[in-house]
């Protein structure tokens, strides 16, 4: 069969034959129509990943849609190495199946699974968003953080504030969800002003993209003006801000702060099954939106290299 084979660390995917997988007991085949690039795909592929597999040469993606032997149409999650999404065919437990609704086109199935996933999960299974709470998304300009607001906007926030560096990407926010938008390309006084502002009137999750520096931030101005009754809800989804933070140890004893993570590792398979039924169920009902770029799998060589944050490259097969 035809895949997206990862032959080496470092490499991108190449183009190429694989043999086909055979269904080991408890598993499906699953003829693929679908699969996205992500940035746990891509940290996988690399081998940067704390799941990614060390043994070569492997298939490339985690997810994607496709349908069974018996014609069910399906969204499947982490296949049986080596086998991966981005191949005509995988193997995967029956359990790690969806059934998709039938008003969900594939290639939107496959682009919002995990960037919907990503807030859907800090939201319900970490933070124990509650309506009328307010949200602030930290770095909401790519594709995960736009979701973002629109999945807090759907679970009931009253208040959506936002951060982001791309002067066009921040000006689409509003249209979104989006109560407020800072920009973090401002001079660090004014950017400290603003934060602090809406500390003041009350913050009650956090749903962080960026870690790094722009988290430090974040947390040092939500205890300069603290007056919460309740914890602070701080969830870290991402790093594009950078991989670790310094954080000077008064700002937990100057306000109550829950610092948690959401990921593979710390929102168990079977919640994260539970948070995609709801997903998928209610994306097209709620008008989620998602800029999508479908590209043939024959392509990947160079489509891998030019994925875009603003949009979600998938890859369509068969």
């Amino acid at each position: 069969m035809k895949a997206a084979i990862i032959r080496a660390p470092g490499q991108g995917p190449a183009y190429g034959d694989f043999a086909d997988p055979v269904p080991a007991p408890g598993e499906v085949r699953v003829r693929v129509s679908a699969a996205a690039i992500s940035h746990v795909t891509r940290s996988r592929a690399s081998g940067e990943h704390y799941s990614a597999s060390q043994d070569f040469p492997f298939i490339a993606g985690m997810d994607g849609v496709g349908r069974l032997d018996s014609g069910r149409r399906v969204y499947f999650v982490m296949p049986r190495a080596p086998f991966g999404s981005m191949a005509e065919q995988t193997v995967v437990r029956s359990q790690q199946c969806i059934a998709l609704p039938d008003n969900l086109d594939d290639v939107t199935a496959a682009a919002i699974a995990n960037p919907g996933m990503s807030s859907w999960a800090a939201y319900t299974e970490r933070a124990g968003l509650k309506r009328g709470e307010t949200v602030l998304v930290s770095g909401a300009t790519g594709t995960s953080g736009r979701l973002a607001i629109q999945i807090a906007r759907y679970l009931g926030a009253k208040k959506i504030i936002t951060t982001g560096r791309n002067p066009e990407a921040l000006s689409e926010l509003k249209a979104l969800g989006a109560d407020v938008v800072i920009s973090l390309t401002q001079d660090a006084a004014a950017l400290d002003q603003a934060l602090q502002e809406q500390f003041t009137q009350g913050v009650h999750v956090v749903v962080d993209y960026l870690w790094g520096e722009q988290a430090e931030r974040l947390l040092i101005a939500a205890a300069k003006v603290s007056r919460m009754t309740r914890p602070l809800r701080f969830v870290h989804v991402g790093s594009a801000g950078g991989a670790v933070i310094r954080l000077p140890g008064d700002v937990l004893r100057a306000a109550p702060v829950e610092l948690m993570g959401s990921g593979l590792g710390s929102v168990g398979p079977d919640r994260l099954i539970r948070v995609l039924r709801h997903l998928f169920r209610v994306t097209v009902k709620a008008g989620f939106r998602i800029a999508v770029t479908p590209v043939p799998l024959s392509q990947v060589d160079t489509a891998w290299s030019g994925d875009d944050s603003q949009r979600r490259t998938v890859f369509t097969i068969g």
